[in-house]
């Protein structure tokens, strides 16, 4: 077992702290994430967190009042960035429906945006769980419904806008639950093909070429492969 334990924090600029130190609610969350990700809700107890801090446990009840109020804090962080995230970009003005599908899928390239791996170990929770798939199913159709009105937006009509909304969702959902790992140059040489698919409107070139460059920037950052 690794006896010093690398706490991050939510501040880039901040040193990450080993050993024995005083930990924050911060601290308590981000390493709870982890666990939730990496290992599933079942993991994220009290004392597994505290051995991987290398803290006591009582520390835990400086922030939390029980394990519950800290999965609680989860499914807030989660609700709070990934879907709060997706229809925040539905919302971004634009100028073109294909311009409008590109803000929406910046979420697809940028994990500060949202968190690929926090939504899926989130919809396994909420096979455990049913107040989890509650909250899963309002989720969704809230995503869906930004998604609708973005291109209602756009005149389409509410049965196409709510037909492609749903494509265009449960597309990504499936797309990166395939794993695929496909060279980033191919995936980007999709795109316009996908924007037509998902809209019937041909992008512009310059819409292709300022999506293309956000992705690559978020891409190689984490270490994809440019080819």
């Amino acid at each position: 077992m690794n006896t010093k334990p690398v706490l991050h924090r939510d501040d880039p600029e901040a040193e990450p702290l080993t050993g024995n130190v005083k930990v924050t609610r911060d601290d308590w969350l981000n390493v709870a994430m982890d666990v939730l990700i990496s290992d599933g809700v079942e993991q994220v107890k009290v004392m597994n967190l505290a051995e991987r801090m290398a803290v006591s446990r009582s520390s835990f009840y400086w922030y939390f009042k029980s394990r519950q109020e800290l999965l609680d804090a989860l499914l807030a962080r989660w609700q709070a960035t990934n879907t709060a995230a997706l229809i925040a970009q539905s919302e971004l003005p634009a100028e073109t429906i294909t311009a409008a599908v590109c803000n929406v899928q910046r979420c697809v390239v940028n994990t500060e945006l949202f968190d690929t791996a926090l939504d899926f170990a989130v919809r396994d929770w909420a096979r455990r769980s049913g107040k989890v798939r509650r909250m899963l199913d309002q989720s969704d159709a809230s995503r869906l419904a930004a998604l609708r009105a973005m291109f209602i937006r756009f005149n389409y009509d509410a049965t196409e806008a709510e037909t492609r909304a749903r494509v265009l969702y449960y597309m990504q959902i499936g797309y990166d639950l395939a794993q695929l790992n496909e060279p980033m140059a191919i995936r980007l040489s999709m795109v316009p093909h996908y924007l037509y698919v998902f809209t019937g409107v041909e992008p512009r070139p310059e819409e292709i070429t300022e999506f293309s460059a956000y992705a690559k920037r978020f891409w190689e950052g984490a270490g994809h492969e440019p080819t």
